[in-house]
């Protein structure tokens, strides 16, 4: 008797996968944690956010998205910045590694880290369903009805009670 792989087995169930993490179609959830990556930028007292169009509509988040094959986390971080906000920055310090299990989503898994904002390229286009990228205040942010998630607001309270680890602390082998 032949064992299916996890591949044939999700397809089986007409849902498809994309990329390591991301299972597609009706009723689709992962199958494993989603690990997923982004950055704190702040400048001036505010914070580098974008507005994005979810499932649920339209959502408040920093910039953030999936580590791609052969990149290390910290670079992740930093390409999802520019292609969502159109920041290049410098990870500085890992903030945290969060854990949530959605109810609806399935499990993810998210590191946080500190970055420098070092240049804007305003002509660059954003990543499809970015509405905008915006520097915003705590008190903007906390007041916001619509975060992508509990991450959003929880790395910019570690962030901003000075929560910061070496990125040395996420080993690439």
């Amino acid at each position: 008797m032949t064992c299916p792989t996890m591949n044939q087995a999700i397809h089986a169930q007409g849902v498809t996968v994309e990329s390591a993490n991301d299972a597609v179609g009706p009723g689709a959830r992962p199958y494993r944690p989603v690990i997923t990556v982004a950055t704190v930028a702040e400048r001036d007292g505010r914070f580098l956010m974008i507005e994005e169009e979810t499932r649920m509509g339209i959502r408040l988040n920093q910039p953030a998205g999936h580590v791609e094959v052969g990149e290390s986390i910290a670079d992740a971080a930093a390409r999802e910045t520019l292609e969502e906000a159109a920041w290049q920055v410098d990870p500085t310090a890992v903030v945290g590694v969060y854990h949530w299990q959605s109810p609806v989503y399935g499990t993810y898994v998210r590191f946080t880290f500190a970055a420098k904002p070092r240049r804007h390229e305003p002509a660059r286009t954003l990543d499809a369903g970015i509405v905008r990228a915006l520097w915003l205040s705590y008190d903007e942010i906390a007041a916001h009805p619509m975060h992508r998630s509990p991450f959003v607001l929880r790395s910019i309270d570690d962030y901003r009670a000075g929560r910061r680890y070496p990125l040395g602390l996420i080993a690439s082998l």
